[in-house]
């Protein structure tokens, strides 16, 4: 493994975040499950079914891994960073929708 920085500030972490992120498949697979992610959510609310935020972690990790490991080929930056790395899926999928970023 590499020696990473240590990260002060999510500013300074987002865009070594961004570069870890270059294949647009695993962008695609990200979007992908933060949107599940927060449908499930939403579901679970508006339905009282609460044991379906368990599924939670398990949508929103196993598609970003799935696209680091099969198609960024890297390691993903939650195993070094987690709280920089969950604010980074929310601000990149943001960022996505609004068109800042390709996808």
């Amino acid at each position: 493994m590499r020696d990473l920085p240590i990260y002060q500030t999510f500013s300074d972490f987002y865009p070594y975040y961004l570069s870890e992120h270059s294949d647009v498949t695993c962008r695609r697979l990200h979007y992908l499950g933060s949107i599940l992610v927060l449908a499930v959510l939403a579901s679970s609310v508006a339905t009282a079914h609460y044991m379906w935020l368990l599924s939670l972690p398990v949508i929103g990790y196993g598609f970003a891994w799935t696209g680091h490991f099969f198609f960024e080929k890297n390691r993903p930056a939650t195993f070094r960073y987690p709280l920089y790395s969950f604010m980074g899926d929310w601000v990149m999928l943001k960022d996505m929708l609004i068109g800042r970023i390709r996808f």
